[in-house]
């Protein structure tokens, strides 16, 4: 039950933090920064049984009837996706407490972080896939949040929805995609559904599903282009978020399903790894052309996760434990990076780095901070980035079939990401020369110095990666048992070293650095090649271009099927009850036996005067007549449920009309004495039609409902308990007072409030017009 009490813990930290967070001011971060503080502890407390075979797993039931429930199971890959949840986090929510000025809606940010922290938590533990969902929803909705925090720019407001708007619809093919596997292996269990493995159409159709919505959130090409525009977030949710954990999500579910569906779905493999690898080279190539630090940061994001995508996605053993080794890398390398230039930001005033000059003098450690990392991410020896670079093409290098052309593709990809790492280090640290910054450059006197407490995150990350590519053992341990519970046991073979030896694995990273060095410094080349591929269309210009057309048609529909005119949209309404269900209803048509018409006179009688008062209240021009006649309608019921022996009912029914009748002759003071005239284009007989086929529609209805219930009534049951349980002979008064009394509870409060609003009503004076009079 440890890992629900961390989970419930987090939502108690958001509720708290939410209500909280005016009063503590920035301390509010340093609150909720306790649920992945808690997380962390259970991480150490559990960390030898975990990074065994072991697994920390609990069940508890939600909506058994579905078969809904928190089956959480923390294995291996759950637990290495927990450390950077809980670490990233706890660093990025003290990196906060200094980014942030004091301001009145920290309280609401530190919420939806915390809250964000704990739905990918869940995400990460769950073995059911209906919860899956449930929490993949909540990132996104604490994304759309998050990356809207600064509302009041028009930009932010944009880049959530768009953000919103992609992985939203992510969402849906994925909720779409496992609900045809479920169904098809007969189990919501992750790990049932693994076990099984079905390949029937449904299931395929699903695992396509499945990969369209991890591509959606995990920023692979065509529908990449919402992460570098999530940018406009604040720093520590681009840290956090958009490098180190929700675009992650994408990756921990193709995870999952790689290596049990890889071999048994012949397409998975080609499409996944194409997705990847395309994603990879793309994204590199338009880091190259930023000039946004941010912006550079997030297209080398997108770059890296096409990188694991192209791992992982395979499901070869050796393919997945080098992508679980980049997924650890890249969170610590791209966190410190994203916190480095929020300092730079922070402190200089711009991200833009043909402003920047000189910067490394002012802020060292936040330079070498950046440094290491952009290093790491390069691929130098001895970061951890390099050892995860060494087990990527070692694992290339001995895939069979596609093995060459993934190789390739590692390679050209780290040129890309060796040639924008160099460009990110000289646009953000370097002393320029008077040609290579803009006329607004910002002076290295001008750039405050910045506390060390601020650069501590990023400076604690940077000491892992240089940790980790040194002493190889904790990184092997979390990559070792992450894939072991990908793969099976079979991984347990599988180590990281940081020397493999001179081979060729050491001559492509070596190439791919020299590679990247000449790309940069000849950015000549670059610029030629971009004019070739700017006639290629962007993604994003696409998405805007689609979104403007679909409000565009959505315009043009409105005015169409929504005029204004409300005749029309009665008939649409009662036209489709009439073709839908009414057409179900004459398809199965079965009436009660022995049905009665009328048991006395006096109902045919009533009942024509109902009518005939109905008829009256539809012909009448004057507004009064057809309220007088509409209470009419009501009064006859009223007296139709007296001979029935209903007086209860009969009593609702008069007390209900005489307020409506009240609250009518108030309105109608300011109305016009006749009805308007309005004319249809559709004339009156459709009317007319439309009319009689909805009134037939629902009496054959109530009959057919009738005759449905072959098991009998309710009657009998509380005829049975009202004197045992309810202490009452009376049954209409227990059921009321007892079996419904919430019910009761809701007519009551209806009833007061639309009594006190009349009483208002009555009671208001009523100024008189200019010519002294009142009302119309």
């Amino acid at each position: 039950m440890a890992v629900v009490a961390v989970l419930v813990l987090h939502g108690l930290l958001a509720l708290a933090a939410g209500l909280s967070g005016r009063r503590l001011g920035r301390r509010v971060l340093l609150l909720v920064a306790c649920g992945p503080l808690a997380a962390v502890v259970l991480l150490v407390a559990h960390a030898l049984g975990l990074l065994g075979s072991g697994a920390l797993a609990t069940s508890v039931s939600w909506v058994p009837s579905i078969g809904l429930q928190f089956d959480l199971v923390l294995d291996g890959f759950g637990i290495l996706f927990w450390w950077l949840i809980a670490g990233i986090g706890l660093l990025v929510m003290v990196y906060a407490t200094r980014y942030f000025a004091p301001r009145d809606d920290l309280g609401l940010f530190a919420s939806m972080l915390v809250l964000f922290a704990g739905a990918m938590l869940l995400l990460t533990s769950t073995d059911n896939v209906l919860v899956l969902f449930v929490a993949w929803e909540l990132t996104s909705i604490t994304s759309y949040l998050l990356i809207g925090f600064d509302d009041h720019r028009a930009e932010a407001r944009a880049s959530a929805l768009q953000a919103l708007l992609v992985t939203g619809a992510g969402g849906l093919a994925l909720l779409g995609g496992l609900l045809l596997v479920a169904g098809s292996a007969g189990t919501t269990s992750l790990t049932g559904i693994l076990v099984v493995a079905p390949t029937d159409p449904a299931a395929q159709a699903g695992f396509a599903l499945v990969v369209l919505g991890a591509a959606t959130k995990s920023a692979q090409v065509p529908v990449h282009f919402w992460l570098p525009g999530a940018m406009s977030a604040p720093t520590p949710v681009s840290a956090y978020l958009h490098s180190a954990t929700m675009v992650k999500a994408g990756i921990y579910v193709l995870a999952r399903f790689a290596p049990a569906i890889g071999p048994v779905v012949g397409w998975w493999a080609p499409v996944v790894v194409g997705l990847g690898g395309v994603t990879m080279l793309l994204g590199g190539w338009r880091a190259l052309r930023a000039t946004d630090l941010k912006e550079l940061l997030a297209y080398g994001t997108v770059s890296q996760l096409g990188f694991i995508v192209l791992l992982v996605g395979h499901g070869d053993p050796e393919l997945v434990h080098a992508g679980a080794t980049l997924l650890l890398a890249h969170a610590l390398f791209k966190a410190t990076l994203f916190l480095a230039v929020g300092v730079i930001d922070h402190q200089a005033g711009t991200r833009d780095l043909r402003r920047l000059t000189g910067i490394a003098r002012r802020m060292p450690t936040t330079a070498l901070a950046l440094l290491v990392a952009a290093a790491s991410m390069a691929g130098v020896i001895p970061l951890f980035g390099f050892i995860a670079k060494e087990a990527a093409l070692e694992s290339t290098l001995h895939v069979g079939f596609g093995g060459p052309a993934m190789t390739a593709v590692v390679v050209v990809g780290s040129v890309l990401t060796a040639a924008y790492a160099l460009r990110l280090v000289w646009g953000s640290l370097a002393t320029k020369g008077p040609d290579e910054v803009d006329d607004d450059v910002v002076e290295p006197r001008e750039v405050a110095r910045p506390a060390p407490g601020f650069e501590g995150p990023a400076v604690v990350l940077t000491i892992l990666t240089v940790a980790f590519g040194v002493w190889v053992a904790p990184a092997d341990a979390l990559v070792v048992g992450a894939t072991t519970a990908l793969v099976g046991p079979e991984a347990a073979d599988i180590h990281l070293r940081l020397w493999h030896g001179f081979g060729l694995p050491l001559l492509l990273s070596s190439v791919a650095l020299v590679g990247g060095w000449v790309v940069w410094r000849w950015p000549g080349s670059v610029r030629r090649v971009a004019v070739v591929t700017a006639r290629v269309p962007d993604m994003e210009d696409v998405y805007r271009g689609s979104l403007r057309g679909l409000l565009a048609w959505a315009d043009r529909i409105t005015a169409v099927v929504q005029p204004g005119s409300l005749p029309l949209y009665g008939a649409v309404v009662l036209s489709t009850v009439l073709l839908l269900p009414g057409v179900a209803v004459l398809r199965n048509l079965a009436l009660p036996e022995g049905l009665v018409v009328a048991e006395s006179g006096l109902q045919v009688a009533i009942t024509a005067i109902v009518v005939g008062a109905a008829i009256g209240a539809a012909r009448v021009r004057r507004r009064l007549s057809a309220v007088l006649l509409l209470g009419a309608v009501g009064y006859g019921m009223a007296v139709l449920f007296v001979v029935q022996g209903a007086p209860d009912l009969a009593l609702t029914q008069l007390l209900v009309e005489t307020l409506s009748l009240a609250m009518f002759v108030l309105v109608l003071r300011r109305l016009p004495e006749r009805f308007e005239s309005t004319p249809w284009r559709f004339g009156r007989p459709l009317r007319v039609v439309v009319s009689l086929g909805t009134g037939i529609f629902v009496a054959v209805f109530t009959l057919v409902a009738a005759a449905a219930n072959r098991q009998g009534t309710a009657a009998a049951d509380f005829l049975e308990r009202s004197l045992p349980e309810g202490g009452g002979r009376n049954v209409v008064n227990v059921i009321l007072t007892d079996f419904r009394a919430l019910d009761t509870l809701g007519e009551i409060t209806v009833l007061v409030v639309a009594a006190i609003g009349i009483a208002l009503m009555v009671r208001t004076p009523v100024e008189p017009d200019e010519r002294g009079e009142v009302g119309p």
